[in-house]
């Protein structure tokens, strides 16, 4: 066996990094493993992928540590580079209802031609209604170059792998192929269900090349393979009725164009037998996907560092999951250009979600990415433009990225378990069962750049919050039910600068534990939606120039500049020259607007203004 060149993609500090498990110690950056394959024409790889598992430390600062379980994938030198020609290889021409073969390895019994040896079979032509079979006991690979084929089986899988160590397809470059598959099998006896799908292989399978492959699936899947499918280049389009594109124990996009329109999930990965199976990595290529059910799916991990995929996932009719990423252990994002429509989640793990780049354009029916136990944003630009409730998890993390969402519920959710909520449902306050504050519910804001707008709480948490560095913009709720900010422990800010906007209601203000001064102004009557407010301090230095999307009573401020016994002015209306964004402006010159009250800054936390509302006095707020 040739020696394979072996990286390891490994979790530090949830940023992954490769480096060499033979030859000496590398590291690379995820970017720098692409190129390294890309550039590896003749060079057999291997790559490995972090299976991420996540541990909760609710008793300390209450933030994700990630323990890392390495998945292998490999890259050979046979998937990499397109099987052409070889000296031995062998001819199979496909004539309507006949097959013939020049040379050895393969036998035609009727319209179906059964490869018997490892070796490289160039096919062509036309079959009506017949199969290529490939069953060896060889353990060698079997290379099968599509060279411009159309092949139909109205009974069974057109391309059937019943048996082989490693089967490889090469679409020739600018060939046109396609395979067909009849809505009925007929299998051996009534005990069989296999083969599923218009290309089936029950071992490892590749499909690389320059040509264009399309897949009519009209029994069930389009492409499966019950071990390894990798795909490393080629036009692919599959149509099927159930799933488009599996690889039980695992799937392997490197590079490529693959367009999936399929009744089931578009790409799935189901082998729950441990977290080394069961899992999905993208390094590359052009997805568009349109699925009934998931996007994609995989049973343990999910991994994308590049390429650039779009996905409409889920039935509005159907009460399935219609997710568009969706993993049962871990979701990480490296990099990658990612639009996502779904009917349910957009990005969903049962476990954890790591965002740690990419651009992510995400409408979803329901949460915008959802994590049951930890999500983790350390990167990446987010933008969210519709969804239930934009990022839900028990514990929430977030020390960079730059994060735009609207939600029709609670923008920013930390809560425990499994919500389920499917759109317009409407959980009691958005809480735990009975509203009670759970000690595992945990956001912890390290910087990067949020801005939310939420017709519930802006940002709820069914525990405590903890804020340290970054922007955060919150335009909240119209109605009194709600809050722009809503916890039910402790709400320490030591660092940021934070501005929550909305009904005054259930206004809550961050706790007289931070360390940073706050201040929040009730007005006495509701304020329309673009209407500015402006503060500055008593010698005419701006701290706050906000212009609302939506109608607002309560404002609250949290910045560096704010000082202790410091007299400020608040006015109502008006407008800025200084460069908006976000209705925030800065840079600028105020004028016109009306003075509508003044205070002084006495403690970590001052109110002012007209008395909040807020129900059962919590922290931080009038009394």
């Amino acid at each position: 066996m040739a020696m394979k060149k072996r990286f390891v993609l490994s979790m530090a500090a949830l940023n992954l990094a490769l480096s060499a498990c033979s030859g000496g110690a590398v590291e690379l950056t995820d970017n720098a493993y692409a190129a390294e394959l890309a550039a590896a024409n003749a060079e057999e790889t291997s790559t490995a992928v972090g299976a991420l598992q996540t541990a909760e430390d609710t008793s300390t600062q209450q933030t994700a540590e990630t323990a890392f379980t390495p998945v292998s994938v490999e890259y050979d030198s046979d998937d990499l580079e397109p099987s052409v020609s070889s000296p031995d290889m062998s001819s199979i021409e496909l004539a309507d209802d006949s097959i013939t073969v020049e040379g050895t390895g393969a036998a035609v019994e009727g319209s179906a031609v059964t490869i018997t040896s490892a070796g490289t079979y160039s096919i062509s032509g036309t079959l009506n209604d017949g199969q290529i079979v490939v069953d060896t006991q060889d353990k060698e690979t079997v290379y099968l170059i599509l060279n411009g084929v159309d092949i139909t089986s109205s009974t069974s899988a057109p391309i059937y792998v019943s048996n082989a160590e490693k089967t490889v397809i090469t679409l020739a470059d600018g060939s046109e192929n396609t395979v067909t598959d009849g809505a009925s099998y007929v299998f051996e006896d009534a005990e069989s269900d296999e083969p599923d799908a218009a290309i089936f292989s029950h071992d490892d399978l590749t499909i690389n090349g320059g040509g264009t492959l399309t897949v009519n699936a009209n029994y069930n899947n389009g492409v499966v393979s019950k071990d390894d499918l990798k795909i490393t280049d080629g036009t692919i389009i599959v149509n099927a009725v159930n799933d488009g594109i599996k690889g039980r124990d695992s799937l392997a996009v490197l590079d490529g164009t693959i367009t999936v329109n399929a009744g089931g999930d578009g790409l799935q990965s189901n082998n729950d037998e441990g977290v080394e199976q069961g899992y999905i990595v993208i390094g590359g290529g052009t997805f568009d996907i349109t699925a009934g059910l998931d996007g994609i799916q995989a049973q343990t991990n999910l991994l994308v560092s590049g390429g650039t995929l779009s996905i409409v996932s889920g039935s509005s009719s159907s009460a399935d999951s219609g997710k568009g990423l969706k993993a049962g252990v871990n979701v990480t994002i490296e990099d990658g250009t990612i639009a996502i429509n779904a009917v349910d989640d957009a990005i969903h793990s049962n476990d954890s979600v790591v965002i740690n780049g990419g651009d992510l354009l995400l409408a979803s029916g329901d949460d915008g990415i959802h994590a049951d136990a930890t999500l983790t944003i350390n990167g990446g630009d987010l933008n969210i433009t519709r969804s239930y409730e934009g990022l839900e998890s028990t514990v929430i993390t977030i020390n960079d990225g730059t994060i735009r969402l609207t939600a029709s519920d609670d923008g920013i959710n930390a809560s425990s378990g499994n919500s389920g909520a499917q759109a317009g449902a409407q959980p009691m306050w958005g809480r735990e069962p009975g509203g009670f504050e759970s000690g595992a519910n945990y956001l912890s804001i390290n910087g990067g750049y949020v801005f939310v707008d939420a017709n519930g709480d802006g940002i709820d948490a069914n525990g405590s919050i903890e804020m340290t560095a970054g922007t955060v913009i919150v335009n909240g709720p119209t109605n009194d039910g709600n809050g722009p900010l809503d916890y039910l422990g402790a709400f320490d800010i030591s660092g940021g600068y934070l501005v929550a906007v909305g009904s005054a209601g259930m206004a809550q203000a961050p706790s007289t534990t931070s360390t940073q001064y706050s201040i929040m102004y009730n007005f006495a009557s509701a304020q329309a939606a673009g209407t500015m407010v402006h503060i500055e301090t008593e010698s005419g230095e701006d701290v706050l120039d906000f212009v609302p999307a939506k109608q607002y009573q309560s404002v609250l401020l949290s910045s560096p500049e704010l000082e202790n016994g410091t007299a400020y002015v608040v006015y109502s209306g008006g407008s800025s020259s200084g460069t908006v964004s976000d209705g925030l402006y800065s840079g600028g010159t105020y004028s016109g607007g009306t003075q509508v009250d003044s205070f002084t800054i006495a403690s970590v936390v001052t109110s002012a203004g007209a008395a909040s509302g807020g129900f059962g006095g919590g922290p931080g707020r009038r009394p």
